[in-house]
């Protein structure tokens, strides 16, 4: 199939898209348990960046999975598959010129190596929300710790699958310790400097 694809050649460059918008565009995301607190730290680092001037595109797990990505599982492959669509999703935002912020558990280290790969190592800013699971299950306003524990929701990462910790990350936010101020203040102190067009 791939052999009868035949990509066009866009007049308007990315290069273009960056110079028009005065910004480079970065991946940055967020990765840690459910109830880690990565929606929220996500959801005011896009506005604050907003806020400045920057154009900017937040996506984030059930968001995705209402929609783009609702014919998916939580199989490992079906994750899998979820994380590659966002990835590829963000790409093409970051090719517009576009400031992206993604929000996902993504537990799998390999599979955040491929995004990496795919937007380039150095667009892609990943933000470990670290949380003791014990934590994120006393939050669990969604209830879903408690339907894991039941057996009533399988695959469920921290429970029955894995959740494999960032070993790089640009920046490492403890949201069981940290005010969510000061978590803001330590990943904007990151990423801002990295976010400006240098000629």
């Amino acid at each position: 199939m791939e052999d009868h694809l035949y990509p066009n050649n866009f007049r308007i460059s990315g290069s273009r898209r960056r110079h028009r918008l005065k910004q480079n565009p970065k991946l940055i995301w967020f990765t840690g348990l459910s109830g880690s607190g990565k929606s929220t730290l996500a959801n005011t680092i896009e506005s604050n960046l907003f806020e400045k001037g920057y154009l900017t595109y937040l996506l984030d797990g059930d968001n995705i999975r209402g929609g783009l990505n609702k014919d998916l599982g939580f199989s490992v492959q079906d994750r899998i598959e979820n994380i590659r669509r966002i990835a590829e999703v963000s790409k093409l935002m970051m090719d517009a010129g576009l400031i992206v912020v993604a929000a996902f558990i993504s537990p799998f280290r390999n599979e955040r190596a491929k995004i990496a790969d795919l937007v380039g190592k150095d667009n892609f800013l990943e933000v470990f929300v670290d949380c003791p699971i014990e934590v994120c299950e006393q939050r669990d306003v969604k209830g879903l710790y408690k339907k894991a524990r039941a057996g009533i929701i399988k695959n469920f990462t921290g429970i029955d699958s894995p959740y494999e910790a960032p070993l790089n990350p640009v920046a490492h936010v403890h949201s069981d310790k940290e005010e969510l101020e000061d978590s803001i203040q330590k990943v904007l102190g990151v990423i801002l400097p990295k976010l400006n067009l240098t000629k």
